[in-house]
């Protein structure tokens, strides 16, 4: 299952991604983490000290690797170069599996040890001050987009991505590459404001939606959430001293983590997991196709000197049932 966290800045995303991180690899399931946002702090909250955590390979500065890797012998594709962000699989591309070992991931992923088990990290590196004026963090969360659009994911298995915080996630398609997006929310009016933009951008896309109340301090708060979200309102979280304890750099094993919370990580992974059944590949290269075709007209085509049409396969569905390719 392919799942989005977002939410506005200071909101608790990433720390409700790791913790949601930690709980599916306590339970066993194959777990590929994704910091798509372009604050790096995802591997801090899995417990990366900051030098673990600056020594991780960027996915932003391996975007070559990542493209001649998924090219494969793809046709339709001329060269890496020619492909950009949305691009979509075709005949002889190289699709990645959650499960395997790949070129990308031995060059972009890094193991990180947890209570239970162990979860592949992929992040896109951060926006540095080398980028300032001349370079868009866009270019760098590209690469995650391409490698969604060419991963194959089953049932019980999870790619779980931290991306940028608010409205931003919207400056490509990469929000239509989820199953489900958890939408995380504090009790205030700014905090649902992100809400009501994600609601309406996705209201056309069938993209499903749940919300998840952060710092939430008692009945008022959660009376407040379920009138301004209604039922799109999954669970609530309130404080937790094993966050604190985290934050501070001296976790506790996870199986401490108090049992309120655990249960509202467990129901996330039950609506996760409800929507495998709702999966519509050609929706989903429909949708792929209509943004990598508005892309290729408004910069794409004439940043490659290419016709970016030309590049979609129309007989190709990305899907479970496809043999692997190496």
């Amino acid at each position: 299952m392919k799942i989005a966290f977002v939410g506005k800045g200071g909101s608790g995303k990433t720390t409700l991604s790791s913790l949601f991180i930690r709980h599916l690899t306590a339970v066993g399931a194959p777990v590929v983490a994704i910091d798509a946002d372009i604050n790096q702090h995802l591997g801090a909250a899995l417990g990366l000290d900051e030098d673990e955590a600056a020594a991780l390979p960027s996915m932003g500065e391996r975007l070559g690797l990542i493209k001649d890797c998924l090219r494969g012998s793809n046709p339709r594709i001329a060269s890496a170069e020619s492909m950009i962000k949305t691009t979509p699989p075709g005949e002889g591309s190289r699709l990645l599996r959650v499960r395997e070992d790949n070129p990308v991931y031995d060059a972009c992923a890094r193991p990180v040890e947890l209570d239970g088990g162990t979860a592949r990290l992929m992040v896109t590196g951060p926006f540095t001050d080398a980028d300032l004026g001349v370079s868009c963090y866009h270019s760098k969360t590209g690469a995650v987009e391409l490698c969604l659009n060419h991963l194959v994911d089953g049932r019980g298995e999870y790619v779980v991505v931290d991306m940028t915080a608010g409205s931003d996630s919207f400056a490509s398609g990469m929000f239509t590459r989820f199953d489900i997006t958890f939408l995380v929310a504090e009790p205030t009016r700014k905090g649902v404001s992100v809400y009501r933009q994600y609601k309406e951008y996705a209201r056309d896309f069938g993209i499903a939606l749940k919300v998840v109340g952060n710092k939430v301090q008692g009945r008022d708060d959660l009376d407040f959430l379920g009138a301004e979200v209604g039922d799109d309102l999954l669970v609530s979280v309130g404080h937790s001293d094993w966050v604190r304890a985290m934050e501070k750099g001296r976790p506790s094993r996870f199986e401490v983590l108090e049992n309120a919370n655990r249960r509202c990580l467990h129901a996330l992974q039950v609506a996760a997991d409800a929507t495998y059944e709702l999966r519509d590949p050609e929706r989903y290269m429909r949708q792929m196709v209509h943004f990598h075709l508005k892309n290729a007209a408004s910069w794409g085509n004439e940043r490659t000197g290419t016709d970016l049409a030309a590049q979609i396969d129309p007989g190709f569905v990305l899907g479970e049932g496809l043999a692997a390719t190496v």
